[in-house]
Parts: C-alpha cells; sequence; structure tokens
C-alpha cells in the first residue's frame, strides 16, 4: 500500500524547490507524522541530502557527493560529532555547505530532534547567516518532537525573519479516513493519531500506545524537562482532569477543589498554557466584545485529539458509543479540537455563554471583526435558538448548526472543511 501524503508535503516540495532563502522548520505535537514528512520530500525530490538523528550516538559514515543519501528514517542518525555538543552541528553543516557548493542542485540538510542541542538556535543562526552572506544553496530543515523547546528556540530574538514553518498538525478525519479506512465514529473515538490506527481493533495496545507514545512523553520528556514546573502532581492531574471534563466549562476555583492539590488560579493557568502548547488539552475562554473580560473568564477545556478524552473514562469504543451524554461531548470535543488545530494562527478560538438566560454557543471563531458562532448536536435537533440569539447581540455574525437535521452540517461534512477556510456563509 502506498504511503499517505499529506497535503503539507506538497508545500515542502514548493519550498525545496525554491533557492534557500528561509530555514525550514516542521513543527507540530508528537507522533504527528512530521518525520514521515521529510522522509517523503526526499524521496521525491532530486537533490543531494543528509537525514541527521541529533539523539543517536554519531558515526563516522559521510555523506555521499554522487545523488541522494537514501536512508532509513527515523534510525539512522549520521553525522560527526558529540551527542548535545553544538559542534556536531557546526561539523554537520560545514560537510553540507561544501557538499551544496560542489552539487549543481545545491544540498538539503535535515536535522531530526534539533532540541537535543544545548542552545541550538545561537548555533543555527550563526551558521545560516554566514550562508547567505555567501550565497550557498544549502537548504535546511530542522524538526523535533518537543513542542515546547522548538517554541523557545524559534522565538528567540536570534531567529527572528530567518525561518518558515511548515506547521503539522493532528491528523484530520478527511486523512484518517483515506489513509486509514477510519468511518466518523472511529474518528471521533479514537483520533487522529496515525500510529495508534493500527491498534484500534485491539483497544488494549491502542490505549497502551496513546498513554505510552503520547501522554507520557509529552509530559515527562517535554513539558517537566524544560519547563519550571514546581508542582508536577498537579499538572499531570490537571491533564487528567481536563481530558475527563472535555467539552465543560470549569471555574478555577472547582478544578482546585476536584484536584486537591496545592496550588491557586494563575497556577492552574499557566499549567493549562503548558499542556496547550503541548497540543493536549486547550482552556478556552468565555467570547466578549472586552478583551480583558475573556482573560477573567472560567475556561472551557476541549482536548486537542479525543483520543486523550476517550481513553480518560476507560469506556470502550462500544460502551462510549452507547452513552449518550459521553457521545455528545465527545463529537463536540471532536469539532472544537478541529476548529482549534485548523484555524489561522491570527484566529481566536472562544465559546459564549450568558448566565442570566442559560443561552451557551460552542464555539465562536473570531476572524478580525468577523464571528463564525458554532453550535454542535450530536443528534438530530431543530436550530439551536442560542444562535438566533447570539446573532442578535453581536454583528457580524454567520451562525453555524453542526449536526443533523434541516439547518445542519453533518458532522463529517463539517470536519472536512479546515476552520481557515470556512466561508463568511455556510
Amino acid at each position: 500500500m502506498e504511503t499517505y501524503k499529506r497535503p503539507k508535503l506538497y508545500e515542502l516540495l514548493s519550498l525545496l524547490g525554491e533557492r534557500p532563502r528561509e530555514i525550514i522548520f516542521i513543527t507540530g505535537p508528537r507522533q504527528a507524522g512530521k518525520t514521515t514528512l521529510a522522509q517523503q520530500a526526499m524521496e521525491q525530490i532530486r537533490i543531494p541530502y543528509q537525514y541527521v538523528l541529533l539523539d543517536e550516538p554519531a558515526t563516522s559514515v559521510p555523506p555521499s557527493s554522487t545523488g541522494p543519501i537514501v536512508r532509513d528514517f527515523p534510525r539512522d542518525g549520521v553525522g560527526l560529532g558529540r551527542r548535545g555538543d553544538a559542534g556536531h552541528i557546526i561539523r554537520l553543516w560545514e560537510d553540507a555547505r561544501a557538499q551544496a557548493i560542489r552539487s549543481e542542485s545545491g544540498f538539503v540538510l535535515v536535522l531530526d530532534e534539533i532540541q537535543q542541542i544545548r542552545d541550538w538556535s545561537s548555533t543555527v543562526k550563526g551558521l545560516w547567516d554566514a550562508d547567505r552572506r555567501n550565497q550557498i544553496p544549502l537548504h535546511v530543515i530542522l524538526l523535533g518532537s518537543a513542542p515546547l523547546l522548538m517554541q523557545r528556540g524559534m522565538n528567540k530574538e536570534s531567529m527572528l525573519g530567518r525561518y518558515i514553518t511548515v506547521p503539522v498538525s493532528h491528523w484530520s478525519f478527511p486523512e484518517m479516513r483515506d489513509a486509514f479506512g477510519f468511518d466518523l465514529e472511529q474518528y471521533v473515538y479514537f483520533g487522529g493519531y496515525p500510529g495508534g490506527a493500527a491498534h484500534i481493533h485491539e483497544q488494549k495496545l491502542w490505549r497502551q500506545f496513546v498513554s505510552g507514545s503520547i501522554i507520557a512523553p509529552n509530559i515527562e520528556r517535554d513539558i517537566l524537562a524544560m519547563e519550571r514546573v514546581d508542582n508536577p502532581t498537579l499538572l499531570k492531574r490537571l491533564f487528567e482532569l481536563g481530558a475527563a471534563y472535555s467539552g465543560q466549562i470549569l471555574a478555577y476555583n472547582k478544578m482546585l477543589g476536584e484536584l486537591q492539590g496545592k496550588g491557586n488560579a494563575a497556577t492552574l493557568i499557566r499549567y493549562l498554557d503548558l499542556l496547550s502548547k503541548a497540543s493536549l488539552i486547550t482552556g478556552l475562554q468565555k467570547y466578549s466584545n472586552a478583551p480583558h473580560l475573556r482573560k477573567q473568564s472560567h475556561p472551557k477545556l476541549n482536548v486537542l485529539n479525543t483520543s486523550l478524552m476517550s481513553i480518560s473514562t476507560g469506556a470502550t469504543f462500544e460502551k462510549a458509543k452507547a452513552n449518550e451524554s459521553f457521545w455528545g461531548r465527545l463529537v463536540e470535543s471532536a469539532v472544537g479540537a478541529h476548529l482549534y488545530n485548523t484555524k489561522d494562527s491570527t484566529d481566536e478560538l472562544c465559546y459564549w455563554r450568558d448566565n442570566k438566560t442559560g443561552f451557551e454557543v460552542d464555539f465562536i471563531l473570531k476572524r478580525g471583526f468577523d464571528l463564525i458562532a458554532i453550535e454542535v448536536k450530536s443528534q438530530k435537533e431543530p436550530y439551536p435558538p442560542a444562535l438566533t440569539e447570539f446573532k442578535r447581540r453581536f454583528d457580524n455574525v454567520t451562525p453555524v448548526h453542526v449536526g443533523e437535521g434541516e439547518s445542519g452540517i453533518p458532522v463529517g461534512e463539517f470536519l472536512s472543511i479546515p476552520a481557515c477556510d470556512l466561508p463568511e456563509e455556510l
């Protein structure tokens, strides 16, 4: 079976078809297919390249200068130097630079797990600037499995203006359907981790995959190892709480009561932000015309991949479908994750609730002055009155009913439209 090619592959190939102008960062959550994307691009280009996995022991095997270097991804880290040493990058880069000068088509250097190198951004900045001064035809692709550390290095002032990102998100419903044959119910429950697709018919193995390859590395190796977290137990329990309560609005005081641990609202806000940056769980703010009121609101918790919510209950796929209340929240969380993962970086995703009347709209996508109000119903229901009320109170509103019924857009159809492509009228 031919390996599935995500649309981002063609964006990456387009960048490699141009003269090097910026460092290419492939960014995204763990297990989203960043390394596979780089592998597929290297298999299609007609440019010599070298792939280096920086968390593997270095060897003394040099790259070939006569053609593309075809190596197994991701096990064959090749280069010279000591693991974790900036000098390792320098030696690899200088060798790639020489290859680029000798080659008629230039050269591509792919550095995976770049966060393993201490202060990598300063080293990369100096090498890249030297190449630009000398017009070296060397493309550089950087990848990392630790989103938080990658973001920290990319956001340093020294890197500004020197890179372009190819963001790789959690897999969408159409991608999981086309690549692995998922139907809508399977996607809603098992989520968008391609590595787990092979195990969905052995749910014990699937749960082990999500726990061992997704949750544990994200929390232990990304957040706790790279950020100051004074109460690791509180952060872990906050993740568990967020997964279990996805789709619900929860006051910070209530969270503290549920967690029964030391801390305060400020601590929970910071920990929830870390979980969001690690692409696990986010807390959506309540929509208001006043930005300061949004920041003071109770968060609506939403997993960014529904598999995290599914395993939090211990319920099997079959039992989850049979529980109408849980399945409704799972469908709503799938829509929320889809909106968050596919919106433009300048868009804001919120929710809306009027405590006096009880009217609530699941999601508000704010795009400049325009608002898209989205209400999700997993059962066949009439047009939601909350959408009518929200449109009455605010300007430039496009109301969207996701669900069954004459006024609704079927869930599967809505999950096939990236949030950044949602039109002003649906």
